[in-house]
């Protein structure tokens, strides 16, 4: 008994020993939201370990211009203008054996753009309006609504009418609307993003076009054919009575300068035999 009360005091002594002498990284600012710009801080304490090296990483991905060989515990990185491009998990990493590393957050509104800002769709068909996100965090809700006439927003649920179909991920949303109408689905149509730090939102212009439109292309380009084939045809007409007129002329001149010629040898031939 007396055995083990030692083992477990010897390994509570190691663990402590082990404790004390854990790296620390002092991180500041712990997390960055919705800042225009920032400067990152780390500053490794209570290592004794040999440092070979530091960079930052963004999302996983070394952010290449900060990799450094010196051998220093302090490291900053400078953010001059946070966009949601900017956004994202940073970490500071020291090279050492083990590596040690710290994460800061930098979190920014959500980003919210509508795919297309303009769609068509025919009347009857369906359509597929889309908005996507690529902020950090991701927007955690969706929402759509349709601008009235009168300037007034108009919530779209999913599931309330086999009209409309709403599918979302953190990254994309989509509505779909079904049997569109000229009279009632024509216009604007508007989709919010809301994450923890706030809602932002972007609008898609939605024109309804008569199921007739798609044909005007084809019967233009088969009129065009039907006045140039007519055209051709009336030249045609007009051109060949001209052509035989003047067959007609081109044939009845030689005759008559053989009759001449033939006039001129009978008085020839009577002179003579006088």
């Amino acid at each position: 008994m007396k055995l083990l009360w030692a083992v477990g005091a010897l390994l509570l002594i190691c663990w402590r020993a082990d404790a004390s002498t854990a790296p620390v990284i002092i991180a500041d600012p712990s997390e960055v939201s919705n800042q225009t710009s920032a400067v990152l801080r780390c500053n490794l304490t209570n290592w004794t370990h040999h440092i070979k090296g530091s960079h930052w990483t963004r999302n996983g991905e070394v952010i290449k211009e900060t990799q450094s060989t010196a051998a220093t515990p302090f490291m900053t990185y400078v953010l001059e203008k946070i966009t949601h491009n900017s956004g994202g998990k940073y970490e500071c990493v020291f090279l050492s054996d083990p590596e040690v590393k710290q994460t800061i957050e930098v979190k920014t509104l959500p980003h919210v753009s509508a795919y297309k800002h303009s769609e068509h769709g025919n009347e009857n068909d369906k359509v597929m309006l889309v908005c996507v996100s690529h902020s950090y965090p991701l927007p955690t809700d969706w929402f759509w609504y349709k601008e009235e006439e009168d300037g007034s927003q108009k919530s779209i649920l999913n599931g309330t009418d086999v009209k409309y179909e709403i599918k979302s991920t953190p990254e994309k949303t989509t509505l779909t609307i079904n049997d569109l109408s000229i009279e009632n689905d024509a216009g604007n149509y508007m989709c919010s993003g809301v994450s923890e730090l706030g809602m932002t939102s972007d609008k898609t212009h939605l024109r309804v076009r008569s199921r007739l439109a798609a044909l005007w292309p084809f019967l233009g380009i088969v009129a065009e054919v039907i006045i140039l084939v007519t055209i051709i045809f009336i030249y045609e007409k007009r051109r060949k009575p001209d052509e035989v007129n003047d067959d007609d002329d081109s044939g009845s001149a030689p005759l008559k300068s053989n009759s001449s010629a033939n006039h001129k040898d009978k008085n020839v031939r009577q002179r003579n035999s006088n």
